[in-house]
């Protein structure tokens, strides 16, 4: 191999690790962010918070909350390799 194929073939492999490390991030922080809103009293807000509408709503405020923690984490760790 050259220099240029070896060189692509390793912005290939970091660009794949930093996918495979973000996806990772994002579904433990989302993990997090519904156990953390286990405790939260949704019926005083949903009619029914055990019913399938109840649930999904669940879901989509840990997908948001989780996404948003994440996009700060990695942020974060951007930020200090960048220091």
């Amino acid at each position: 191999m050259n220099g240029k194929q070896q060189l692509a073939e390793q912005l290939s492999q970091s660009a794949s690790m930093t996918a495979l490390i973000s996806m990772i991030v994002s579904l433990i922080c989302i993990a997090l962010a519904w156990w953390a809103l286990q405790s939260l009293k949704l019926d005083l807000i949903i009619r029914h918070p055990k019913g399938p509408q109840g649930r999904l709503l669940h879901l989509f405020l840990a997908i948001i909350v989780g996404q948003l923690v994440a996009g700060f984490l990695l942020s974060y760790i951007s930020w200090s390799q960048m220091l």
